[in-house]
C-alpha cells in the first residue's frame, strides 16, 4: 500500500522505497542488469528491461518524484533535454501548433524553433507576462503551451495562474519546465500544470555528477510519453539513477540553504556601486517579486547580473573570483558562474540574445551551500575596481 506523507521532507527520504526493503538494505541497491527473467508479461513496453524504463531502480524514481510534486505518475530520463524532446514529440504531431514562451533554455529554444518544424510543427512565441497578446497568436490547431517557471537566465516569472486558466480555457496541454524552482519552491500540479519537466541534473540530483531529466504529471499523459521514449531510447542506466535517488534525499535542505544565501547575495549585489542590474525575483525591486511571493515557498538558488564596464569587466569578474567555478548548469552543491552568452544561450544568434535582453556581459550565478559570508566576502573582492 503506497504510504502518503504531509510534508515534502519525509518523502523525499520515504517515497517509492521498497517495502520490504531488498535484503534490509537502507539504501536502494543498484540493479545493473540490462535484462530480467520474462513473467508472464503481455505488452512489449511491460517486459523487464533497462531501455523500457521499468527497473526496480526507475520504479523507486518514478514514484519518489510523483510524490514530491503530488502527481499520478513520472518518468526519468538520460537528460533534461530528453525530458523535453520527448515529451514535446510525443504531445504534438504534424500539423499540430504550440504557444512556447519568448525566453527559454538556449536548448530548447533551438529544438522548438529548428527541428519541431522539420516534423511539420509550427509555433509562436507568446510574451509570458502579456496575457492578453496570447489569443492572437492562438490557432485552431495549437495543442500545447510551454513556459518555464523561472526563465534561465533573467529570472522572468510568467503569470502561471493566467497560463493555467488560458490552457484550459482552449483545450490546451500546460507544460512547464520547473527546474529552477525545484519542488521544494513550486509544484506546478498543484496549480494546474499537466506536466512539470526537469532537467535533474540540476537541483533533484544536486551534486554536479550526472545528467538525467524527468517528466511528471498526469498518469495518461506520462504513459504515452514512456512509450515514445521506449522507442527513442532516451533511457537513465542503473548507476545514474541510483545517484538521482541518492542526491534527491537532501534536496530540500539543500534548496532551503541555497534559497537563502541567494536572496543575501543578490541584496549584496544590487547595492554595489560596480554592479548595474541584477534579476533575481526574491528581490522587492524585481518587477514580478509581488507575483513571485505569491507562487514560490522560495524564490531558488539562481540569480544574474551585469557589472558595468561591457564584457571585459564581467570576464574580470570571473577572472577574479575564486569560490565559484566558472562552468556551465547549475543547480549543484558548488557555486557556478557563466556567462550565458558563451555557454547556455551560445546557440541564439546575437540578435535573438538581445531581442530577449540576454546581453553578451550578463553573469549567471548558481548559488552553492558554501558559507554565505564567505561567497560575499569572494564576490566582493572580485568586484573592487
Amino acid at each position: 500500500m503506497a504510504k502518503h506523507f504531509r510534508h515534502l521532507e519525509t518523502a523525499l527520504i520515504h517515497a517509492g522505497e521498497p517495502e520490504p526493503r531488498i535484503n534490509g538494505a537502507v539504501s536502494m541497491p543498484i540493479f545493473q542488469s540490462a535484462m530480467f527473467a520474462y513473467a508472464g508479461e503481455t505488452s512489449y513496453d511491460d517486459l523487464r528491461y533497462i531501455r523500457l524504463n521499468n527497473t526496480p531502480n526507475h520504479i523507486a524514481l518514478h514514484q519518489k518524484l510523483a510524490a514530491l510534486e503530488r502527481a499520478e505518475a513520472a518518468l526519468v530520463t538520460a537528460s533534461g533535454m530528453a525530458a523535453i524532446t520527448t515529451t514535446l514529440v510525443t504531445l504534438l504531431s504534424a500539423g499540430d501548433h504550440l504557444l512556447a514562451q519568448d525566453c527559454l533554455y538556449g536548448g530548447t529554444h533551438a529544438f522548438i524553433t529548428k527541428d519541431l518544424v522539420t516534423f511539420g510543427i509550427s509555433y509562436d512565441f507568446i510574451d509570458g507576462d502579456d496575457p492578453d497578446s496570447w489569443r492572437r497568436k492562438l490557432r485552431p490547431n495549437t495543442k500545447a503551451m510551454y513556459l518555464e517557471t523561472m526563465t534561465n537566465p533573467l529570472l522572468q516569472v510568467a503569470d502561471l495562474k493566467a497560463a493555467v486558466a488560458f490552457a484550459r480555457a482552449h483545450g490546451l496541454i500546460a507544460l512547464i519546465d520547473n527546474t529552477f524552482a525545484s519542488p521544494i519552491n513550486f509544484r506546478p500540479l498543484e496549480w494546474g500544470f499537466d506536466l512539470s519537466l526537469h532537467s535533474c541534473t540540476k537541483y533533484l540530483n544536486g551534486h554536479s555528477d550526472i545528467v538525467a531529466g524527468a517528466v511528471i504529471g498526469r498518469a495518461d499523459l506520462i504513459e504515452k510519453i514512456r512509450h515514445k521514449l521506449n522507442h527513442l531510447g532516451g533511457s537513465l542506466d542503473p548507476h545514474s539513477c541510483f545517484l538521482l535517488h541518492r542526491g534527491m534525499k537532501t534536496l530540500a535542505v539543500r534548496v532551503k540553504y541555497q534559497n537563502q544565501s541567494a536572496l543575501q547575495i543578490a541584496r549584496f549585489l544590487e547595492a554595489h556601486p560596480a554592479v548595474r542590474a541584477v534579476h533575481y525575483p526574491g528581490l522587492d525591486g524585481h518587477p514580478r517579486h509581488s507575483r513571485a511571493r505569491e507562487l514560490f515557498t522560495g524564490f531558488g538558488g539562481v540569480l544574474s547580473f551585469e557589472v558595468h564596464g561591457g564584457v571585459e569587466a564581467a570576464e574580470r569578474f570571473l577572472q577574479r573570483v575564486t569560490l565559484p567555478i566558472v562552468a556551465p548548469s547549475l543547480g549543484g552543491v558548488e557555486t557556478l558562474a557563466t556567462r550565458p552568452a558563451t555557454t547556455s544561450h551560445a546557440g541564439l544568434s546575437p540578435q535573438e540574445r538581445q531581442r530577449l535582453g540576454i546581453s553578451d556581459s550578463l553573469i549567471r550565478v548558481s548559488v552553492g551551500i558554501e558559507a554565505t559570508e564567505d561567497l560575499l566576502e569572494d564576490f566582493a573582492r572580485a568586484l573592487e575596481g
